[in-house]
């Protein structure tokens, strides 16, 4: 039995989260994602929560999310977020913690 670490080729989880953090960095993604977090939202509406975002970038960026699995789209209801895109707001969630009391600790 080896004790050594397996190769990076080896990882079964490297292109998973190398796909993820690709994803993850690309302008705008965790924006929107975060306004869908309370349910559907239209396009429209969308594009007003992420102010600076031109509706080309939007609709490319929710185009990615939709390919990922991550969004979905209704007709007459909006985006919304997947079972996937939900898990991943659930797991992000003691980031979201962290990064309030880290953004306290700046102002004082």
């Amino acid at each position: 039995m080896s004790t050594r670490s397996p190769k990076a080729g080896n990882n079964p989880y490297k292109d998973g989260i190398n796909a993820a953090i690709d994803l993850f960095h690309r302008r705008w993604t965790m924006r929107i994602l975060w306004e869908l977090r309370s349910g559907p939202v239209n396009f429209r509406a969308l594009q007003t929560a992420c102010a600076e975002v031109s509706s080309s970038v939007l609709s490319v960026r929710l185009a990615e999310l939709r390919e990922a699995s991550l969004v979905e789209h209704a007709s007459g209801e909006g985006y919304s977020l997947t079972r996937w895109g939900q898990e991943l707001l659930a797991a992000m969630e003691p980031l979201v913690l962290w990064a309030g009391r880290w953004q306290k600790s700046q102002k004082a």
